[in-house]
């Protein structure tokens, strides 16, 4: 019931479904998935898409067009700096690899939050793409672990069966069903969200931080004073994420609510 609820809500169709104990972890089981070599993957990108296929190789988001074989696993939207790609472009890339015995595999932990964004109500059952879906990011749940593996069957079938009889807590199914079938939450929340977005792009703007990215839920700023807005911010209570790769980066989530807007407001003002 759960992954044909999910399935649903993703606007999968007919494709294979399988729950996963958390995203992260069918991540790290590609690898014994049998996935065509060479492995790639875009960077910046989602620190664990670096260790999930041993010896990839890290290529730009620029070069993605220009690769022709083996598997590419890239995010969408992209996490830290919420690069997006139209899913039409992803479906043309998976199906150019195909024709050469390669696969695409999709990251769309913040999907939920732009549905606009899946690449999985447009794929075909004989399409060679994996996609995985997070419940944790959109639902703020990541306790409950839960994730989905979508798209090419016989993956799908490989990561099941690596998983063993019961992947999944039945707390976690409750959840999540529960959750997916909440489609009145789930509009409403998208509304929220895109205006709690706007209003934090513009104040940032405000103080001189220019935003970026395409996904509602967090931003990113680039600063040459990254690392102290981000201490600054921390004593005040404001945690933003860092980054030792790009020092000039800071990730900013989307204020839960127009208090929190305003505190952050405040802090900067203040500093």
């Amino acid at each position: 019931m759960l992954e044909a609820t999910a399935a649903e809500a993703f606007g999968a169709g007919e494709l294979a479904v399988a729950a996963l104990p958390g995203t992260e972890m069918g991540l790290r089981l590609l690898e014994l998935a049998g996935l065509p070599q060479p492995f790639r993957y875009l960077a910046p990108g989602y620190r664990t898409h670096a260790d999930a296929l041993p010896s990839a190789a890290a290529i730009h988001a620029d070069a993605a067009e220009d690769v022709r074989d083996g598997t590419l696993l890239l995010a969408n939207p992209n996490n830290p700096d919420g690069r997006v790609f139209a899913p039409d472009r992803l479906l043309g890339l998976g199906r150019r690899l195909a024709q050469r015995g390669g696969m695409l595999v999709i990251d769309e932990a913040f999907a939920d939050a732009t549905p606009r964004l899946s690449i999985l109500p447009h794929l075909r059952r004989e399409d060679r793409v994996l996609v995985f879906r997070s419940f944790g990011k959109f639902f703020g749940l990541a306790g409950v672990r839960l994730g989905f593996a979508c798209g090419a069957a016989d993956i799908v079938a490989a990561l099941r069966k690596r998983l063993g009889s019961w992947p999944v807590s039945a707390t976690a199914i409750a959840i999540g069903t529960a959750a997916y079938r909440d489609t009145a939450w789930t509009t409403r929340t998208r509304l929220a969200l895109a205006e709690r977005c706007a209003a934090l792009d513009a104040l940032l703007r405000r103080h001189a931080l220019e935003p970026r990215g395409a996904s509602p839920l967090f931003r990113l700023v680039e600063t040459p004073q990254a690392r102290a807005i981000f201490t600054y911010l921390a004593q005040r209570g404001i945690l933003t994420r860092p980054f030792d790769y790009a020092p000039e980066w800071l990730r900013i989530g989307v204020p839960a609510d127009t208090g929190a807007l305003q505190r952050l407001d405040q802090a900067l003002s203040d500093r």
